[in-house]
Formats: C-alpha cells, sequence, structure tokens
C-alpha cells in the first residue's frame, strides 16, 4: 500500500508541474477556437506526459524489486542493549513499535540481556579513557569460533597460553625443600589396586582421544565414568577420591594445541596416578611437569606397546617408583584465582 500510494503521489505532483492549469482546462472547454499550432502543442504536450507517466511507473516498478523487505518479525526478535545511557542520563526508553513501527524489536539497558542482544550500543562519550579491556578464554581454538573478529578489539590476553599477556595456566608445580611435597603425601598414603581409567564428559566420535580410546581398549581394560561411562558424583574431589584407586588416568584433551592442558592432567597429578596423555607435544608437557611424571601416547610406536608397559609398571615396583619419586619435591597448585595474576600486566 505505500508504494501505491507514493505512485499516486509522485505522479499527481509531476502532473502538476508539467501541463499548466489554464492549458489543462482549456483543453476541455467546449467550443473553444484554440490555433492548429496550439492544438499540436497540447498533442504533445499529452504525448510527453504519457511518456514520463510509464517511466515513472516503470521505475517505480522496478524499485519494489531492489527494496529491502525485512525478515518476518516473529520469526527473528531483535533485541538492542544500551550498554550505558548517554552521558549518564537515565531515560526511558522508546518502545520500538510506537515510534518506529518495528514489530519484535526490544529496547533495553539490562546487562543481563547481553547474552541475548542482537547488538549493544555504547556511547562514545561514556568510554573511560585509561582503561584496559582484556580477553580472557580457557578453551582452545578448535572450541573458540570467531577468533579472527577480535583481533585488535583488545589491550591484552589472558589465557593458559605461556605467550599470553597474562598467562592462567590451569595448573602448576611448586618446588619444595626437605623432600616434604604434598604430593608425596599423597603417594604413600594410596594403595592402587586397579590400572586405568578414564572420566569423560563430552563424547565425540570425532575426537582423536576417542579413537585412541577404541585402540587401547583391545589390549587393556578401561573403567569409563562420566556421561559416557559409569556414573560419577559431580565435583573434582569424587574424580581425585575415584582417581586414588587407579594406578593410571587417561588424561585425554578434546582438541591438540599448543599449552592446552588441562585440569584433566592436574587431576591424576593430584590424586596420585599416573597421567597417559594425549594433546600437544611431550616437550609442551615437559615445561610443567618433569618428564618421568607421565607417559605421552606418543611415547610408543604402537598402542600395544603402549598397553604392555602400562601392565608391566603395574607389576614392578621399580618403573613404578621411577614415575611417581618425583612428587617429593613438589607441591601442585591448582587453577589458581585469575584475578591474582591481572596486576602487574595491568599497570603497562
Amino acid at each position: 500500500p505505500i508504494i501505491i500510494r507514493l505512485q499516486h503521489f509522485l505522479l499527481e505532483n509531476y502532473l502538476k508541474t508539467t501541463i499548466p492549469l489554464g492549458l489543462s482546462s482549456s483543453l476541455t472547454a467546449p467550443g473553444n477556437n484554440i490555433h492548429s499550432g496550439m492544438k499540436r502543442g497540447c498533442a504533445l504536450n499529452y504525448v510527453l506526459c504519457a511518456v514520463c507517466t510509464a517511466t515513472v511507473f516503470l521505475t517505480l516498478g522496478i524499485s519494489v524489486l531492489y527494496l529491502h523487505v525485512p525478515p518476518s518479525p516473529r520469526l527473528s526478535p531483535t533485541t538492542i542493549l544500551i550498554w550505558v545511557h548517554p552521558f549518564g542520563v537515565v531515560a526511558p526508553l522508546p518502545d520500538c513499535w510506537k515510534q518506529f513501527q518495528i514489530h519484535g524489536c526490544t529496547i533495553t539497558d539490562d546487562k543481563h540481556a547481553y547474552r541475548q542482544a542482537d547488538a549493544v550500543i555504547i556511547h562514545h562519550r561514556d568510554i573511560c579513557s585509561g582503561r584496559k579491556w582484556i580477553w580472557m578464554n580457557h578453551e582452545s581454538p578448535t572450541h573458540s569460533p570467531r577468533l579472527q573478529k577480535f583481533d585488535r578489539v583488545f589491550n591484552l590476553t589472558l589465557s593458559y597460553r605461556m605467550d599470553s599477556d597474562i598467562y592462567v595456566p590451569y595448573g602448576h608445580l611448586i618446588p619444595v625443600v626437605n623432600g616434604s611435597g604434598s604430593l608425596d603425601q599423597t603417594t604413600s598414603l594410596r594403595r592402587p589396586s586397579r590400572l586405568l581409567a578414564w572420566v569423560v564428559s563430552h563424547w565425540s566420535a570425532s575426537h582423536a582421544r576417542v579413537s585412541f580410546y577404541n585402540e587401547l581398549k583391545r589390549y587393556v581394560n578401561i573403567d569409563v565414568y562420566g556421561r559416557a561411562g559409569k556414573p560419577l558424583k559431580k565435583g573434582r574431589e569424587a574424580v581425585l577420591e575415584l582417581l586414588r584407586d587407579y594406578m593410571f588416568y587417561l588424561a585425554m584433551e578434546n582438541s591438540q594445541h599448543t599449552d592446552y592442558i588441562t585440569e584433566k592432567l592436574w587431576n591424576a597429578v593430584r590424586a596420585g596416578a599416573i597421567p597417559v596423555v594425549l594433546g600437544p607435544s611431550r616437550q609442551n608437557y615437559e615445561r610443567l611437569l618433569p618428564p618421568e611424571a607421565f607417559i605421552h601416547v606418543d611415547d610408543f610406536p604402537t598402542v600395544e606397546e603402549l598397553a604392555q608397559y602400562l601392565n608391566k609398571v603395574m607389576q614392578n615396583p621399580d618403573l613404578m617408583k621411577h614415575h611417581l619419586s618425583w612428587r617429593q619435591n613438589y607441591s601442585v597448585h591448582q587453577l589458581v584465582p585469575w584475578t591474582r595474576y591481572t596486576a602487574k600486566p595491568v599497570r603497562w
């Protein structure tokens, strides 16, 4: 309807400006004697008017084809979040329908709507200067989409990566003196009776760890817990209590990236189990642990040879000691609150 009204409006205004009022009336007055030249001029005006009118309608018709037709508001509601009211003056927010005749639109200043917002408006004058924006992430690139969109957006990075501005690992060792490491006390109290466990919450056939598990279980018994296995109580302490009954634990990451070594490794270390790791390279793990503190899946040419070695350690006290004696020299700190790491870089 608005296009039709626009067409009528344009045509009406065009005709008013093209045909003089006096000429228009003279053409229709009965018995009026008009010179033949005037008649030809009027006829020419009529032709031009008809051509221009057709051109107007044709142009409008073509333009309709290129008009942006917004999606159905019922199918795609839109939320606009006002992060800070301009100049700190809080004013009633407009109603999208009443002000702009837009269905399905919501304007809000409720920061709880951040996750649902399609756009966030930040007033330039209300952006404080001298404030650093810190990007924080504890997931691997595989599970962190759209990373490239944030290039040059933030001042600092905070993550498990050792080359981050603020390095926050999932855990780390602290050397102790006189062989009084808390990890050694954990080892002396445990008597593992079972060989190998794996706690997994996200099972995907596309993960390298699932393929590795399917191969390894052909040679050794693996007790699987979590959503993909036997039930397990929630919480880290439940995992630690479980692992104290096992000699080995499969600390396998859901994706393989530099420095991406998560709580899976540190749960095994804290519980006194020997971690069998699948993740980044052995050299990467050795930046966090002594080389004998873990077994890397790449240490053996075949999965079968790895399985044979696990059984061998289980039966050989000397090999067991080789993998556990380092613990008397360290204590472990797991995921120290990241806020403690921020003070120094923010002073830059």
